[in-house]
């Protein structure tokens, strides 16, 4: 191995130790190979990954400009033309971990578009390569196939635009620097694998500061938050009668419903309960009442357009039942060191909960605290006083609002 060469994977170790962002690493070294005497005019990455709504992410680094181009697909859009026509999928089908296609030869008939595009760039020759980030042979999965940890993988493609493809020495210098490539790729998408999906199943804050060190059982930290408890009315006795498949998307049907417009306004949703949910704003604006009431409504909203689809289609429906508090609540990792839960207590959890359950007591579908009027006043004149009512659990009355525009 000559000096170049070694420093190229000594570079390319220390970008996937040091967690490099991947943009960042495929230009360092697509640019480093050219300095080398390598020409690459193209570089294309792509790898499959374990996530809910992200199926295959690619780029396109070119010569002139870098990073360039980028893609993702959902585990649907994975079966759109553009993905079925790459190389990249009969390779992997088919188990194949490298490929070469001398692009100065007459197309074949029945050739991967890509093959014309880059000859019409100028390109001269394609280098492709299937690496795989698991212990199991990759593969091309189809439509809502999830993927799993031990078949992730690598595809990627050199282009070159020198006169005759590539050289026998440039070849020797890629097949040993291609294998140090991939594990500083693996290195950089894994840890974005890993936090993808602890804000899946935790939410995008708790995530954060797990990654950042917040582990320890009991760490919590005193917050003030204002506090939104969601249920849907009669989830019970449809359950009873509803089978278990169209059930589970009758209720992600409702969640969609609940959690976007809360997730668009900042909020945060800590916890799936069963038929409803517990969503956070955190409480250092004045803003965040407004953005709170504004998610409530529209998820209401949403769920009366949900309900008037069922309904046309002779489906069973359901009503939204939401409660908006604010309180001082503990923010942190609470249950054994064997089994954490990321999530908050406190009386003001116990409130809202309560809350909402006299949602149906007074024909309301939206009811706020008083707390919430307090720290909210920009929300006063869209609410309306229904009395004080008796919680509960809780010693004292409170006075509840709801919406002027009664819901």
């Amino acid at each position: 191995m000559d000096q170049s060469t070694a420093e190229l994977t000594t570079w390319l170790a220390e970008a996937g130790l040091g967690n490099m962002p991947l943009e960042e690493m495929v230009d360092g070294f697509s640019r480093r190979l050219n300095r080398m005497g390598i020409s690459i005019a193209r570089t294309f990455v792509g790898t499959n990954t374990l996530h809910p709504m992200v199926s295959v992410r690619s780029m396109v680094w070119t010569r002139p400009s870098g990073p360039s181009e980028r893609w993702e697909f959902d585990h649907v859009s994975v079966n759109d033309r553009i993905v079925q026509q790459s190389p990249f999928v009969r390779m992997l089908r088919e188990g194949i971990a490298e490929e070469r296609r001398m692009l100065t030869d007459a197309a074949e008939l029945s050739e991967p578009p890509v093959f014309e595009e880059l000859r019409a760039a100028g390109m001269t020759e394609w280098l492709g390569r299937v690496f795989s980030f698991g212990e199991l042979s990759p593969r091309f999965r189809g439509s809502n196939q999830a993927e799993r940890i031990d078949r992730l993988w690598l595809a990627c493609s050199l282009s070159t635009d020198r006169p005759g493809g590539y050289g026998a020495d440039e070849l020797a210098v890629l097949k040993l620097v291609l294998p140090v490539f991939a594990v500083a790729v693996k290195a950089a998408t894994m840890r974005g694998v890993g936090h993808g999906l602890l804000a899946t199943y935790l939410g995008r804050d708790p995530a954060e500061r797990v990654l950042s060190g917040t582990i320890l059982r009991g760490e919590v930290q005193n917050v003030r938050a204002v506090l939104l408890y969601a249920d849907l009315r009669g989830f019970t006795q449809m359950a009873g009668v509803t089978a278990d498949r169209e059930l589970i998307a009758m209720l992600d049907d409702y969640f969609d419903c609940m959690v976007r417009p809360v997730m668009r306004r900042g909020g945060e949703i800590l916890k799936f309960l069963g038929d409803g949910l517990l969503a956070a704003f955190a409480a250092d604006s004045e803003d965040v009442g407004s953005a709170a009431l504004d998610a409530a409504e529209e998820a209401l909203s949403l769920v009366e357009s949900l309900n008037a689809g069922r309904h046309a289609a002779n489906q069973p429906i359901m009503a939204l039942d939401v409660a908006l508090h604010v309180g001082d609540v503990l923010y942190g990792n609470v249950g054994i060191d064997a089994r954490l839960d990321f999530t908050v207590i406190g009386p003001a959890v116990n409130e809202a909960s309560r809350i909402e359950f006299m949602c149906k007591s007074v024909d309301r579908n939206l009811l706020a605290s008083g707390q919430f009027i307090e720290a909210a006043p920009r929300c006063r004149s869209r609410l309306v006083s229904i009395g004080r009512h008796r919680l509960r659990g809780v010693r004292e009355e409170a006075e509840l609002f709801g919406l002027a525009s009664s819901r």
